[in-house]
């Protein structure tokens, strides 16, 4: 069986939607989804964002997929002594996520005190009970460190969300600090990350990841990636992951508080 974290296309925030670029990011998803067969399950985030990333793909194929509220985004923020504001807990200078020790750590990086203020450690719990609910669903049952599985088949299940939650749920099964992907990796919008399972032993299955924010489906259509998410390549007086041309619209880091 195959997992597919599916972050949403370009987003426009200051409605919930998507931008026109993402529009036609999800179009295109939509048309190299259709080719997975069979498909298994599919899953969205309840926000608009990612139902609307989702809706091309159910319309072309008749999936229906299923709404799970806690994959709405990985809803944590706290304070930035750097940035001297609130921020969500992706999104800290290295300067200032570095230093503590705490963080590197899969167990103990709820408790670094750059999160004590969060709900890091709430909302994580959340996460890891939602995977283990939505593979339970999919016949996978989590047994200590590993899944059982009576009959594992090949086949895909489709989950489509956000970036910090995909994450998370990532180094949730990868059994990692999701910080350390949160800082050190990009899912860019549209694209597609692949876990595999992998049972070397009858019934034991783990998750291992194949790819990580495939944008083939662009590529091959000639159709340049958004660099929403991406902080500047090279220094240009801006901090932050918003494109040039969105600087009229609602920032990334602001819009996604509940």
């Amino acid at each position: 069986m195959k997992l597919l974290l599916i972050r949403h296309a370009e987003p426009d925030y200051s409605i919930d939607s998507l931008t026109a670029k993402g529009r036609v990011e999800a179009e295109l998803l939509a048309h190299r989804l259709a080719q997975l067969s069979p498909v298994k399950s599919v899953y969205t985030s309840p926000l608009g964002r990612a139902r609307d990333t989702a809706a091309p793909y159910e319309a072309l194929t008749g999936h229906s997929a299923q709404v799970r509220d806690w994959l709405r985004e990985f809803r944590a923020s706290s304070f930035d002594p750097d940035k001297m504001r609130r921020t969500v807990t992706w999104d800290f200078r290295p300067r200032t996520w570095k230093p503590q020790s705490q963080l590197y750590d899969r167990d103990q990086w709820v408790t670094a005190p750059l999160l004590t203020d969060s709900r890091s450690a709430e909302i994580w719990q959340e996460t890891k009970e939602g995977t283990d609910s939505l593979l339970a669903e999919n016949g996978f049952v989590r047994n200590g460190p590993v899944y059982t599985c009576k009959n594992n088949t090949e086949g895909y299940i489709l989950v489509f969300c956000h970036f910090g939650i995909a994450t998370a749920m990532l180094a949730y099964l990868a059994e990692i600090s999701p910080v350390l992907l949160w800082q050190g990796f990009c899912m860019q919008p549209s694209s597609v990350t692949t876990l595999v399972t992998e049972e070397r032993v009858k019934g034991e299955v783990v998750w291992r990841c194949m790819s990580y924010g495939d944008q083939s489906h662009l590529w091959a259509a000639g159709e340049r990636y958004s660099t929403a998410g991406l902080y500047p390549e090279v220094y240009d007086g801006r901090d932050t992951t918003s494109p040039k041309e969105w600087e009229n619209q609602t920032l990334e880091g602001k819009s996604i508080k509940e």
